[in-house]
């Protein structure tokens, strides 16, 4: 399996040891790559930085990868839920997804669209930089409950 995160923004130094530890534990079940986009500049206006983001996440999409939107509209899955999910599509083809992680302002509702799921960690809203230490997570599990392994973090 491939997994490609398309982020908005580097990865905070002090989120980077979650980051790697999570990248290691999945090393051997997935193959994952992350492209990054600059963040907006703070001085723009919250509907314009995340236009301005939304075009350049776009504009790094794979067609050959089932995208997933992380968005707080999307639809909330249980741990085991979330790796049916994934389990299923892979059944039926898909083996690369990719994740589409916005900037503090968020996704536009392009994004929303040109993806084929949206997906909402939680009704809690977090940090963009933490939220993509949350998806590699649930990745991580999401494959050691579809391999029936137990969880040890």
């Amino acid at each position: 399996m491939r997994a490609t995160l398309v982020c908005v923004g580097r990865l905070a130094r002090h989120y980077q040891p979650v980051w790697l530890h999570y990248a290691d534990l999945l090393r051997p079940y997935v193959q994952l790559e992350v492209l990054e986009t600059p963040e907006a500049p703070r001085s723009f206006a919250s509907e314009l930085a995340r236009s301005r983001e939304s075009r350049a996440l776009l504009s790094l999409l794979r067609a050959d990868a089932f995208s997933i939107a992380v968005d707080l509209r999307g639809r909330e899955y249980s741990s085991e839920n979330w790796s049916e999910f994934l389990a299923s599509k892979k059944l039926h083809g898909v083996s690369h997804f990719q994740f589409i992680l916005g900037g503090a302002v968020g996704l536009d509702r392009s994004v929303l669209t040109a993806a084929q799921a949206q997906w909402s960690l939680s009704a809690l809203t977090f940090p963009h930089q933490m939220a993509r230490c949350i998806v590699l997570e649930q990745l991580y599990r999401a494959v050691k409950i579809e391999r029936g392994e137990p969880y040890h973090y």
